[in-house]
């Protein structure tokens, strides 16, 4: 047992040592004598306690540090999500002497563990120094600065640049500055002033920034994109954008300070030195706009234009929802309110407009929904006619007009007790599901056990394990052979049987009936529980195949002993009635210890092989673990904080490894508090096909449908259909399999009792019970078959682009079959296409869209 609990505490550290996350660091592995050089440290979490940096050996000095900087970012890029959060400890040093250095570990403290960076060997050889004696900062692949130490425009500067320097009226401009750099810039400060004629929004980028090398002008830079702007021109002619100041911050050595002399002054010799960057302006030219149509809306870009009808057909009365979407690229928030022509029997009300649109290189690009809430008031057919959309087309230089299809109303009688219209106007206070909390299950696609050897070897085994009693049962009932097995079990029966029968007779002072009756109780109980015959009866036999049965001697002897006092007592001078007690009791004390030991040995037997099995899956569980120093209970506390961004990171991470419904169901809760409905559909999605039947998981999928843009009827499909697909995700794959071993256990064991059983009412109930039994065995394996087949389909997917254009042939120059836009799910039913996917949705329309456009589930 010692040697099992010691091997239980190896697998454990072995599990944890796997889960350890190391600190990785970034030095040079060779700088020259009096350069300056970077040492960073960085961790891929920022919930680090404590970091203490590795020793500094002698012949390298500190200058400066630590600088600790923190990136935490997380974005949506075409649908696909991109994460990152890590901080960093810089340290710069200077290379004083010659020689191989070894810088020690350095040590941190990440999530409550010790963890540690491998050491760093940096060769110090030849000599950098300029001809002053000024260093400068180690990089093979950055020219370095003049060698006056004074700071000039080709050392430090600003490139502005536009993707477009003529554009017509309210086309989008991306202005770019950038920053080129051979000095150590440590800040920089800037912003865009108001300009007149521009309206003008900054494009989000990473407040963290990464330098890399770009070469211009023949020389190497680092190089960092600072900041852009989204720019709309409101007015034509030749407008400027002017120059900004950027005031910087430069970290230089001040050669009025002997180094050797600040080393011991306790000073670096290094002084920071603010330095003005003037970023030069531009001008762009703004071409008016054609001859303006008079229905022009002020779009212009690239749009599109649908129209969706909550109810085709509704009671005079009752209210309608009619939801025109605009979406694209472009100035989509200075396109006008699309007007709808209603027919005159319809009471309408002003529009609720929801912007979901976002800031991109490429300009405002999303959707802007405007939803009209309608009452028809009088019966009959109607039709909403098309809603049409007048924009200029920056890719042809022309005006567009796009049009709804035309929308047939049929509105039937009232029953006189329609509601309100607040009452379908107002918001639900409705929310998503908790996230699932404790321990996470994870499924291998290719390693299900419906399907596999061991579940068909399973079913192989119980059938021939039914055959092989049949026949075992028939032999023996034919032979008659079953009595030794019978009378084993019920050897205690009789022995107590024989014993009240002897303690009657002890009471009507019996003597000599009670000692025959006593030792019956004894040699019989012997013979039948250990199937001894008579002629085999000797203390000798019976004390070794009680020991072959793995009875202790003491209880052995205390039997031996119960039979020589039965024998001895019974003419033993004395008190005859405190004899045949002491004999009673003894005979019973024997039969009772031999019956605890038999059910003791039975217990333990398979508790060893139990508790190999145990050690087994746990050795199995160790290695199976995710290596990521990330677990669930992480990501779930920083959900519970409210740190969504966080979590949706940390659960991402853990997915990397191994799927999971309920990884996968938390994911969705951290994009839907995050606001991104596309990626919460896709998250619930996949949850969905791993786990079917989970109630919860189809409840927020249901739930963030409704947040869609999109709102597509169901074609109805035939009621015994719906009812199997109900019945099919009532359980999982896997769940549906143990239900079929079950039932099959079941329908064996009812089989046998119908073959076997005594009575009629017997006979019938294993009859039919098998049966049923039987029929739910092969239903069971339908149903996991079934799910199984979904699961490696891989048939659905969910539109990621903002809007899409969905084709009637796959080109793109075919024809506009309708438009649907992002976080709509689609069903794939053609595959053969090169870059295409032939969809249908679930109210039956039927086109193409690119693979680009959709994430596959």
């Amino acid at each position: 047992m010692k040697k099992t609990y010691i091997l239980m505490v190896l697998f454990m550290l072995c599990a944890f040592l796997v889960n350890a996350q190391n600190i990785t660091v970034s030095a040079p592995s060779n700088v020259a004598v009096g350069e300056n050089f970077r040492i960073s440290y960085t961790v891929n979490t920022q919930d680090i306690d404590d970091f203490r940096a590795g020793n500094i050996p002698s012949g390298l000095e500190v200058i400066a540090g630590p600088y600790t900087s923190k990136q935490s970012s997380y974005q949506f890029v075409n649908g696909h999500t991109s994460s990152s959060s890590s901080i960093t400890y810089t340290y710069t040093l200077y290379a004083e002497k010659a020689g191989t250095y070894t810088l020690s570990a350095a040590h941190a403290r990440i999530n409550g563990r010790q963890v540690a960076s491998h050491a760093v060997r940096i060769v110090v050889s030849g000599s950098g120094r300029r001809g002053n004696g000024a260093p400068r900062m180690h990089d093979e692949d950055v020219s370095p600065s003049n060698a006056s130490g004074r700071i000039t425009g080709n050392d430090l500067f600003v490139r502005v640049t536009a993707n477009k320097k003529r554009v017509h009226e309210q086309e989008p401009i991306l202005l770019t500055y950038k920053v080129y750099t051979l000095v150590d810039l440590t800040s920089l400060d800037g912003k865009m002033p108001d300009l007149t004629g521009f309206h003008t929004q900054e494009v989000p980028l990473p407040q963290q920034k990464s330098y890399h090398i770009e070469r211009l002008n023949g020389r190497n830079y680092r190089c960092v994109t600072w900041s852009q702007y989204v720019m709309f021109p409101q007015m034509t002619g030749k407008l400027s954008i002017p120059s900004i100041t950027f005031k910087g911050i430069v970290v230089q050595q001040n050669r009025s300070v002997d180094p050797f002399e600040a080393f011991f002054n306790g000073g670096s010799g290094y002084v920071e030195v603010k330095r003005n960057i003037v970023a030069p302006g531009l001008d762009i030219v703004v071409d008016p706009l054609p001859n303006k149509p008079a229905d022009f809306s002020g779009g212009v870009g690239r749009f599109t234009i649908s129209a969706q009808l909550n109810h085709t057909t509704v009671k005079e009365g009752n209210p309608i929802t009619l939801r025109v979407v605009v979406g694209g690229i472009g100035n989509l928030k200075l396109v006008k309110q699309p007007v709808v022509e209603f027919p005159k029997n319809f009471e309408k009300y002003d529009p609720k407009v929801t912007d979901k649109t976002k800031l991109t290189t490429n300009g405002i690009e999303g959707n802007m929904i405007f939803d009209y809430l309608v009452v028809p008031r009088n019966r009959g057919e109607y039709t909403i006619p098309a809603v049409s959309l007048v924009y200029y087309d920056t890719a042809s230089n022309t005006y567009k007009t796009i049009k709804t299809q035309p929308i047939t109303v049929n509105v039937e009688k009232g029953d006189g007790n329609s509601s309100s219209v607040s009452d379908y106007s107002d918001e639900q206070n409705t929310d998503i599901r908790p996230i699932k909390e404790g321990k996470a299950s994870y499924m291998d696609e290719n390693n299900l056990y419906y399907g596999s050897m061991g579940y068909w070897l399973a079913v192989v085994l119980l059938i021939g394990v039914f055959v092989a009693l049949v026949v075992i049962f028939r032999k023996r009932a034919v032979d008659n052979a079953d009595i030794v097995k019978t009378k084993g079990k019920r050897a205690n029966k009789v022995a107590t049987k024989r014993l009240k029968k002897a303690n009657r007779l002890m009471l009507a002072g019996n003597q000599n009936e009670f000692y025959d009756e006593v030792l019956r109780a004894l040699w019989g109980y012997v013979s039948d529980r250990m199937n001894m015959s008579v002629e085999k009866l000797s203390r000798e036999n019976i004390s070794d195949t009680l020991i072959g049965r793995g009875i202790t001697q003491a209880t052995i002897d205390k039997f031996i002993n119960a039979l020589d006092e039965c024998e001895f007592e019974r003419y033993a001078p004395g008190d005859a009635a405190g004899n045949m007690n002491k004999t009673y009791d003894s005979a019973i004390m024997a039969i009772m210890d031999i019956e605890t030991s038999l059910k003791e040995i039975k217990k333990k037997k398979p508790a060893d092989v139990t508790m190999g099995i145990l050690l087994m899956l746990f050795f199995a569980f160790s290695f199976t673990l995710p290596s990521s120093a990330i677990t669930k209970d992480n990501a779930d506390a920083e959900y519970a904080k409210g740190n969504y961004q966080q979590a949706a990171v940390d659960y991402n991470e853990l997915l990397k490894s191994q799927k999971s419904a309920e990884l996968y169901y938390n994911l969705g809760n951290c994009h839907y508090r995050l606001g991104n409905i596309t990626q919460s559909v896709i998250a619930y999605e996949k949850a969905q096909r791993l786990s079917p039947s989970d109630r919860d998981v189809r409840y927020n999928l249901e739930f963030v449908r409704s947040k869609t843009i999109d709102k597509i009827t169901p074609v109805d499909e035939f009621f015994f259909l719906s009812w199997f697909k109900s019945v099919v995700n009532l359980f999982g794959i896997d769940g549906w399999a143990r239900v079929a071993i079950g039932s099959l256990v079941l329908s064996l064991l009812m089989w046998l009792l119908f073959l076997f059983g005594t009575s009629v009412w017997m006979r019938k109930t294993g009859f039919y019970a098998g049966m049923v039994l039987a029929v739910l065995f092969v239903c069971s394996n339908i149903f996991a078959w079934q799910q199984k087949l979904n699961l490696e389909q891989h048939d659905t997917a969910v539109v990621t682009a903002p809007t899409i254009n969905v084709k009637k042939t796959p080109a793109d120059t075919g024809s506009d079959a309708f438009v649907i836009h992002e976080g709509t799910s689609v069903k794939i039913t053609d595959r053969t296409m090169r870059n295409w996917f032939a969809i249908i949705l679930a109210d039956g329309k039927e086109g193409w869209v690119k693979r680009s456009q959709v994430e596959v589930i």
